[in-house]
């Protein structure tokens, strides 16, 4: 039984300074938009995405496996960060789901061995994966863009363009894993416009 072919990532129509992202804020005068509370706690803070969209519309989780396949040359598509993982490499890409609404879709690369280690269970959150012993894990949000694709406004089922962020899980100091999660505009039902109000 062959795998689902890989889909293409999203394209980045705007991706924040390397020192903005590092700062914890987004969009200063001049460079981008500028997000509201609620939506910069949600993409630059170092909680589980997860567990936010859990708590925030009281459902769990589904996780819907796209692909899940050898990425021997990630190319431009990766984020730089993909390059500090250890060859040879796979890719996962999911559907986010709480109950009938499409919330957010997710990309990660791995070294094909520690997908085999912690990918075990496809159909289940990574942040799940990676704790179910307790283990100590660093989460490092590394970019932040805004992307368009015509798969994601058919998934999401509104426009665009989407928040997308993209971060490393590191464990006892080395690289495990590289995200990028890209989210819908419907979670403004829940957070609020995602744009700062001017003061």
């Amino acid at each position: 039984m062959h795998e689902p072919p890989l889909w293409p990532s999203p394209e980045p129509i705007w991706q924040a300074a390397p020192e903005a992202v590092a700062a914890g804020v987004s969009g200063t005068e001049g460079d981008g938009p500028a997000l509201s509370g609620p939506w910069r706690l949600l993409l630059l803070g170092d909680g589980s995405p997860t567990r936010h969209l859990q708590s925030l519309t009281g459902l769990a989780v589904e996780v819907e496996v796209i692909a899940m396949a050898a990425d021997p040359d990630p190319g431009n598509e990766a984020p730089a960060e993909v390059e500090e993982l250890e060859r040879p490499l796979l890719r996962r890409q999911v559907w986010l789901r709480c109950g009938l609404h499409t919330l957010a879709w997710a990309e990660s690369w791995w070294n094909q061995e520690q997908a085999e280690r912690h990918l075990q269970q496809r159909s289940q959150p990574i942040w799940r994966s990676l704790t179910a012993d307790r283990a100590e894990l660093y989460r490092e949000v590394d970019g932040l863009a805004l992307v368009q694709a015509a798969w994601l406004a058919e998934g999401f089922g509104c426009p665009g363009p989407y928040w997308s962020r993209h971060y490393r899980f590191f464990r006892g100091g080395r690289e495990l894993t590289v995200i990028r999660e890209v989210f819908s505009p419907r979670l403004q039902d829940w957070l609020g416009p995602c744009q700062a109000l001017a003061s």
